[in-house]
C-alpha cells in the first residue's frame, strides 16, 4: 500500500481573484478538487458578513465580496468557518480565512499552499483547534472576449475554436476561467446553430492576453466575417439590454456605435454583433442557451 504524503490536507488547485476599480468590490475564485468539500465550505462561507453572494460554476465557488474586516462568530456545526478580511490595493488582493477543527484545516494550509499565491500566513491546524490564514494574491482583472462567425458551411465550429485558443493564450498571468455558448436569433446568414461565445479571464497583463488571442483567431479562423471583441471590467452588464436584443432579432452594425468604452472592438467583420451580445452572458448558462425567438 502507497503511504500518503499528506492524509489531512487537500491543496486547492489554484485561487485567483479580480477586483473592480474601486477596491470595494473582490470576485474570489477558489477551483476545488473535493466536490463534498466545496460544497460544505459554500454553505458555510456564505454565511460571513463579508460575503454577497457565492455561487458554484463548474470546479469552482466564486465569491463576491466587500473589503473589509468581520469578527467572525464561529461556532462548531453552526458557523464553523468563513472569510474574516477582505483588501485590495493596486497590486495585490489579500484575503483572510478563519476556522474551527476540520474547518480550520480548510482555511489555513489546504488554501495557503494553492498555486496562484504570492504568500501566506498561516496557523498550525487540525483537531478542534481554532486556525486560518491570510493569502496575498496577484490583483486581476476580468476580461471577457466575445467571439462569433470563425466558420463555413463546410468546416469549423466556433465554440471548440474558443475554448482551444483560450487555452493556448493562458499564462501565469492570465488565468482562463469560463467558457459560455450564447444562443443567438437565427438570423437567415447564420451557418446553423447562430451561436456566439464567451471566454472569461482573469489576468494582470490584458494587452499581452487580448493580442495573443486575436493573433490565434486571425490564424485559424475560416471565415471572413469573423467578429472578436473585448469587455475589460468586472461587471459586464451595461450590455446587458444589448445582449437581449441580438437575442430576440436580427441588429446592424450601426447599433454597436453607442456602448461603453470598456468594450473594444477588436475584429470587426459581422459577427463582431454576436462577439458583443455574447460577453454579457458570461457563466449565465440557462439564459445564454435559451433561444429568445423574438416572441418574449
Amino acid at each position: 500500500m502507497e503511504r500518503l504524503s499528506e492524509p489531512y490536507t487537500i491543496r486547492y488547485p489554484q485561487i485567483v481573484a479580480v477586483a473592480d476599480d474601486s477596491s470595494e468590490r473582490v470576485e474570489l475564485i477558489e477551483f476545488f478538487d473535493c466536490l463534498g468539500g466545496a460544497m460544505w465550505v459554500r454553505r458555510h462561507y456564505a454565511q460571513s458578513p463579508l460575503v454577497h453572494s457565492v455561487r458554484t460554476v463548474g470546479a469552482t465557488n466564486r465569491y463576491i465580496l466587500r473589503a473589509g474586516s468581520a469578527d467572525l462568530a464561529l461556532e462548531g456545526s453552526v458557523f464553523p468557518a468563513g472569510i474574516a478580511a477582505v483588501a485590495a490595493d493596486e497590486d495585490e488582493i489579500v484575503i483572510s480565512y478563519r476556522g474551527l477543527g476540520g474547518g480550520g484545516v480548510g482555511a489555513s494550509i489546504c488554501r495557503a499552499s494553492a498555486p496562484g499565491i504570492i504568500r501566506y500566513e498561516s496557523d498550525p491546524a487540525g483537531g478542534g483547534r481554532l486556525a486560518g490564514s491570510t493569502i496575498w494574491l496577484p490583483r486581476r482583472e476580468r476580461v471577457i472576449i466575445g467571439i462569433d462567425d470563425t466558420d463555413t458551411p463546410e468546416e469549423g465550429a466556433t465554440w471548440t475554436l474558443a475554448h482551444n485558443i483560450a487555452r493556448a493564450v493562458e499564462t501565469d498571468r492570465s488565468r482562463y476561467l469560463s467558457h459560455t455558448i450564447v444562443q443567438l436569433y437565427p438570423v437567415p446568414y447564420r451557418t446553423k446553430n447562430c451561436v456566439a461565445i464567451a471566454c472569461e479571464f482573469a489576468t494582470s497583463d490584458a494587452g499581452e492576453l487580448i493580442q495573443s488571442y486575436r493573433d490565434y483567431l486571425e490564424e485559424y479562423t475560416l471565415s471572413d466575417e469573423t467578429g472578436m471583441a473585448v469587455w475589460r471590467g468586472f461587471d459586464p452588464s451595461p450590455l446587458d439590454e444589448f445582449g437581449g436584443r441580438v437575442k430576440k432579432g436580427e441588429v446592424s452594425l450601426d447599433d454597436l456605435a453607442a456602448l461603453d468604452d470598456r468594450l473594444s472592438l477588436i475584429m470587426r467583420g459581422r459577427g463582431v454583433i454576436g462577439a458583443v451580445a455574447a460577453i454579457p452572458f458570461y457563466t449565465r448558462f440557462e439564459e445564454a442557451l435559451a433561444l429568445w425567438n423574438g416572441s418574449g
